[in-house]
């Protein structure tokens, strides 16, 4: 279940604004510091890590990069405290991967825009005082307009929660918008500048995502070597045997891989050096690798590695969806 406690207590720790401006609350700190959060949360609970990501760097990242002076003061403060929750939705029943083909729709109405549609796969749909919204509102593909709409707007309602196989601690839902009427001083920027908005933050998202798979990367490593130097097989713990030596050297070393890699980009983000490229291998890659090093963490563990007696089970069960 979403840990709401653990959500608040991480805002009076000062980690919910960690890339936004001080004037707002923030930290004011770059894509490194926001890796390094996330790889630490990642070791214990990646579910949690994913609605922090969704809050800190899908909502708050993106209006402290992309609101007016009027919005950050409006919605930041209340963001980066914990007071509010935050999401953005972007993902749509039947445009995923292809974001610019979206049809939740945006129309002028006087001074307010009517919103029709609906967002899939939202991360704290349930939970969100604050969506980040994608909408269209032209007949061409990157004729897409952002607003910041608040839970209380009439019209919007979180109209399916969705059940999901790992990443159980982070609520995920449906939002549907039905002549859904926001005020236009809540559209950010001008229309027909979501693509921009997009491009701007997805290196961040990607390389602090990646930060999940690094800590379960870890987690697993770290688990590992425990229990290899207390069970005991044949009068020796397994530790001592070379197969079981073999096959830690090698998680070790495919974990300090990503670790180096991973912030090694992210050094490069924060010098204003990366582009989009290099910030979508590391999320190719970096799942890939935890899943092979959460794999060879079950067959250490033997028996127990399929077993809820150990903690191994809740990182494994969740590399797939990193």
């Amino acid at each position: 279940a979403f840990n709401l406690n653990a959500f608040k207590k991480m805002g009076e720790l000062g980690l919910l604004g960690i890339t936004a401006s001080p004037e707002y609350g923030g930290t004011g700190l770059g894509a490194t510091a926001a890796t390094i959060v996330m790889e630490e949360f990642g070791k214990v609970c990646p579910g949690s890590t994913l609605s922090y990501l969704a809050h800190s760097m899908l909502c708050v990242n993106n209006i402290n990069a992309n609101g007016s002076p009027e919005q950050k003061l409006k919605y930041l403060p209340k963001l980066i405290s914990g007071e509010h929750i935050g999401c953005m939705g972007m993902s749509e029943p039947g445009f995923g991967s292809d974001a610019v083909g979206m049809q939740c729709k945006a129309t002028k109405d006087g001074e307010n825009y009517l919103i029709n549609g609906n967002k899939m796969w939202i991360t704290n749909a349930q939970y969100a005082d604050v969506i980040y919204l994608y909408t269209r509102t032209g007949p061409n593909k990157k004729d897409l307009t952002t607003f910041i709409v608040e839970k209380a707007t009439s019209g919007f309602s979180v109209s399916k929660e969705i059940h999901k196989m790992g990443m159980r601690s982070s609520p995920t839902g449906e939002l549907s918008f039905e002549n859904a009427s926001v005020p236009a001083e809540n559209r950010v920027g001008n229309e027909g500048d979501s693509v921009t908005h997009m491009m701007k933050n997805l290196e961040i998202e990607r390389l602090t995502i990646a930060g999940i798979s690094l800590g379960i990367a870890q987690a697993c490593v770290d688990q590992s070597f425990k229990y290899a130097l207390e069970r005991e097989q044949f009068g020796k713990p397994i530790g001592e045997f070379q197969m079981i030596q073999k096959m830690l050297a090698e998680m070790a070393a495919e974990t300090e891989m990503m670790r180096h890699f991973l912030y090694n980009i992210c050094k490069e983000w924060d010098a204003g050096n990366v582009s989009n490229t290099a910030a979508s291998m590391v999320k190719l890659q970096l799942p890939k690798m935890a899943t092979k090093i959460a794999l060879d963490a079950i067959q250490i563990h033997g028996g127990y590695g399929y077993s809820r007696e150990f903690p191994l089970e809740r990182p494994v069960s969740y590399t797939h969806l990193t």
